[in-house]
C-alpha cells in the first residue's frame, strides 16, 4: 500500500503563487503516475495535472500556462506550481497515485483559497 502526506496549501491573494507537495511512502516501487485533482465546493472533483514516472505531463486546459507539475522520483514527491493564482482556483485540491496494476491511492487533502 502507498500513503500520501500533503503539504502547501493555504490562503493567498488572486495573482499569487503557492506550491504544493505529496510525498508517497510504502509501496512506492509500485507507483506509475502522480497527479493533482481538485475539488470546489458544490462541484465534482476535477485533473488538474499529473505525470508519469518517465516525466510525460497532462494537463487540464483551464491549468495550461499557470501550473506546472514535477516529480522528484528519488524523494517519492510530486509538486504543483501555482502561479497567477485565481479566485476559482479556490478548492480543495488532492494527490492521487495509481500503481502499475492501476490501484489509486488519494491524499487527504490540502485547501486552497485564493482572495479577491
Amino acid at each position: 500500500q502507498v500513503q500520501l502526506v500533503e503539504s502547501g496549501g493555504g490562503l493567498v491573494q488572486a495573482g499569487g503563487s503557492l506550491r504544493l507537495s505529496c510525498a508517497a511512502s510504502g509501496s512506492i516501487f509500485s507507483i506509475n503516475v502522480m497527479g493533482w485533482y481538485r475539488q470546489a465546493p458544490g462541484k465534482r472533483r476535477e485533473l488538474v495535472a499529473e505525470i508519469t514516472k518517465g516525466g510525460s505531463t497532462n494537463y487540464a486546459d483551464s491549468m495550461k500556462g499557470r501550473f506546472t507539475i514535477s516529480r522528484d522520483n528519488a524523494k517519492n514527491t510530486v509538486y504543483l506550481q501555482m502561479n497567477s493564482l485565481r479566485p476559482e482556483d479556490t478548492a480543495v485540491y488532492y494527490c492521487r497515485v495509481t500503481t502499475s496494476n492501476f490501484l489509486n491511492t488519494w491524499g487527504q487533502g490540502t485547501l486552497v483559497t485564493v482572495s479577491s
